[in-house]
């Protein structure tokens, strides 16, 4: 019997079907010889501290650093987990092999190796890796199954990481807190990531708060409909605006120079997952974790390929499979019967071995996108439109430079026309994805050197503007780059491929900035808070705010996933830097944080901690990220026999009409999360809800929610 462990239960239900898996039993699919199970993202973590040693249970500046003897892992508190994981666990023992059926990335080695690990599994294990999840992928998957020690690099930066994450995280975020916020009862959280992205948000902010704007003059003059702006620098002062304007009165204005230059506008590139999140902000002003989570579903849905991805690019034997995913993308058929009529172009600028590794750029798999919300349907056509645009010509425009004078004052005018449209034509009835300081279209006349006539001067009048406050999407192409923030020209290229962070954590370190109260949103741009500009400016480290320290980490992680650094030197380079960090820290000086209060949620979470003689906050743990709850991927507490469904107003059993079990969204005047949702369908009861309107009392109550015997939801409203 073999194995397969998938990371979701839709995942593990598509590849049941693939194989012939088609028996349902209680956590795992069964037939043909296949036995088909699931986790639900993170089964299993790093020990926290105090799973090493008691003592590191309080929070004291005595015990830091904190460096464990060995790493261990341990399954996550959840009662869903726990139940599934004895399904694995038994599964693993009694099989022939294991198929492991992560996401093909290094967070899915991490969550599927640490998972075997906890089940003490001793069976040969293969590796499935496939970029999409279409019945053909899954089949070419399997057929060319891999040994799982293949990947063992891949596991090895992955533990890097996490490990990293874990030493860096768990001891700056007590050593910061105790030292500059003792007795506030907050965390001052830190993070290999999380800090950097801070830091430039606040430098960003006080370059802003720093600005002085000034007044300044120009002179600009109509000469046959068309407006041309002095070349000489702005004038600071009316005074001299007004001489030069009186002085551009007294004469004609005459034609110096006009050129005429024919050039091309480059395709753009498919997306990575950053370009998605940059354009989906920009376009329809999704966050960076919406765009994430619509992507996720499109990638489940089989519409997309694999989208935790940092390419823009496609390897080359792909280019054969194009003209078929072309011709399956029917919605698109108008502007794709153009590009069937000729072979597909094959471009290095679309396919290029050498920079693919892991996975490809995202692309549409064909399949028809039926049954989509509005959300995944905009997300959806901006993959198939970009994907569809890579194969069209190049857009031929005109650029046209006219020079003139009037007296001895240059005058300069620049227009821009489209002779050609090429790839613009897929964005014909749309906003073309468009360019930083890239100019509009403007037609100008013709002119001929050396004619001169009347014309009309002007003042114009302005101000300097600030820097801009970042948006999401200016912060991801930030956390992307981070060209700026580096002097080393080799660090500088490391992080234009990396960047902070990787593709898939992003948007998680931008909503916890949020959540920690160190930045806010004011429309669509982001604000360091006073909270979040006293910690940047506390840490007097450089390398916990700097690029840098994000660079030598990727970079080491990169290598080790080669197979030219080994995760040993790693670790003990990491935990020199923390001793050290730790030691600098300790005997610096004080300093006063103004402090935003935490989030609701987090404030509950740190009533529910034990509290020592010395109060411990609730520490911010950096392990891998979490991902949402995902009440689809819970099956019906009921039957047990189905997973739940989404409807217009519960959610309910697959099997509703013979099951009958749902939990509506709104309940007694209250809306639920998904989180008390699962909390519901996993443990039985929810936690305290504020806001519930019960019948026969008076006003909002606070209780919890229970199923009874039946299944039904009813107030708890004891102890």
């Amino acid at each position: 019997m073999k194995v397969c462990i998938a990371e979701k239960p839709s995942v593990a239900r598509d590849i049941a079907e693939v194989l012939g898996a088609k028996q349902r039993r209680d956590g795992y699919y069964e037939g043909n010889d296949y036995q088909v199970t699931w986790t639900f993202g993170h089964f299993c973590t790093l020990k926290e501290p105090h799973d090493y040693h008691d003592q590191w249970k309080f929070w004291r500046l005595e015990d830091l650093p904190m460096i464990p003897n060995t790493f261990g892992i341990k399954l996550i508190e959840n009662d869903g987990v726990q139940k599934q994981f004895k399904v694995i666990e038994q599964l693993v023992q009694q099989c022939d092999e294991v198929i492991n059926c992560g996401d093909a990335g290094q967070e899915g080695e991490l969550i599927q190796r640490w998972v075997l690990q906890k089940a003490r599994c001793a069976k040969p294990v293969k590796r499935l890796w496939i970029s999409s999840l279409t019945e053909q992928a899954i089949k070419d998957g399997f057929q060319k199954l891999k040994d799982a020690d293949q990947y063992n690099n891949l596991y090895a930066a992955a533990s890097g990481r996490a490990i990293g994450d874990w030493l860096l995280g768990m001891n700056a975020t007590r050593l910061f807190t105790r030292k500059f916020a003792a007795g506030k009862k907050i965390v001052l959280s830190i993070g290999r990531v999380q800090t950097p992205t801070l830091a430039m948000i606040v430098q960003r902010q006080k370059e802003i708060n720093a600005f002085v704007s000034e007044e300044y003059w120009e002179l600009k003059t109509l000469y046959r409909e068309t407006e041309f702006t002095a070349t000489i620098e702005r004038l600071r002062n009316i005074e001299k605006a007004e001489k030069g304007l009186a002085y551009l009165k007294e004469h004609p204005f005459v034609i110096t120079s006009f050129e005429r230059k024919e050039g091309k506008e480059g395709n753009p590139k498919l997306f990575d997952l950053t370009g998605l999140q940059v354009e989906a902000n920009k376009k329809f002003g999704y966050t960076a974790d919406d765009t994430l989570k619509y992507i996720q579903s499109l990638y489940e849905k089989k519409l997309v390929t694999y989208p935790r991805v940092d390419t823009t690019y496609l390897p080359d034997d792909m280019y054969p499979k194009i003209p078929g995913i072309l011709q399956d993308m029917k919605p698109y058929a108008a502007l794709i019967q153009p590009l069937l009529a000729n072979p597909i172009p094959k471009l290095k600028a679309v396919f290029d071995d050498s920079k693919v590794t892991d996975h490809h750029a995202i692309i549409p798999t064909g399949v028809y996108p039926n049954g989509l919300g509005t959300e995944e349907k905009r997300v959806y056509d901006l993959i198939a439109r970009r994907f569809i645009a890579v194969f069209y010509p190049e857009c031929k425009i005109a650029n046209t430079t006219v020079l003139g004078k009037v007296g001895q004052v240059e005058f300069k005018a620049t227009g821009k026309q489209i002779l050609e449209p090429g790839w613009k034509e897929v964005y014909a009835n749309d906003t073309p994805p468009k360019k930083e300081g890239e100019e509009e279209e403007k037609l100008l006349p013709v002119f001929v050197v050396g004619e001169s006539g009347p014309h009309t001067p002007r003042i114009h009048h302005g101000k300097t503007s600030p820097p801009k406050p970042y948006t999401e999407a200016s912060l991801l192409r930030a956390m992307e780059t981070a060209g700026k923030q580096v002097d080393d020209d080799e660090m500088r290229e490391l992080l234009k491929d990396n960047g902070i962070g990787r593709p898939s954590t992003r948007a998680n370190i931008i909503e916890t900035l949020f959540r920690r109260k160190y930045i806010e949103k004011r429309k669509k741009n982001l604000f360091a808070t006073q909270t979040g500009m006293d910690l940047i400016d506390t840490i007097q480290t450089e390398l916990l705010k700097s690029p840098e320290l994000t660079g030598q980490w990727e970079r080491k992680l990169r290598l080790i996933e080669k197979g030219e650094y080994t995760l040993q030197t790693f670790k003990q380079e990491l935990i020199q830097m923390v001793v050290d960090l730790t030691r600098e820290v300790k005997y610096s000086v004080h300093k006063v944080i103004s402090v935003a209060e935490a989030l609701p949620e987090k404030e509950e979470k740190a009533k529910k901690e034990s509290k020592p003689k010395e109060a411990k906050p609730k520490e911010a743990k950096p392990k891998e990220p979490k991902k949402a709850v995902a009440v689809e991927e819970l099956n019906c507490p009921k039957c047990k026999n189905n997973p739940l469904k989404k409807g217009n107003t519960a959610y309910g059993c697959a099997n509703f009409r013979e099951c009958g079990f749902k939990v509506p969204f709104e309940i007694f005047g209250k809306k639920l999360t998904d989180k008390q949702v699962a909390e519901l369908v996993n443990k039985g009861k929810t936690g305290k809800i504020k806001g519930l309107l019960l019948p026969g009392m008076e006003g909002e109550t606070e209780a919890k929610l229970a199923l009874d015997p039946a299944f039904q939801i009813i107030p708890d409203t004891g102890k």
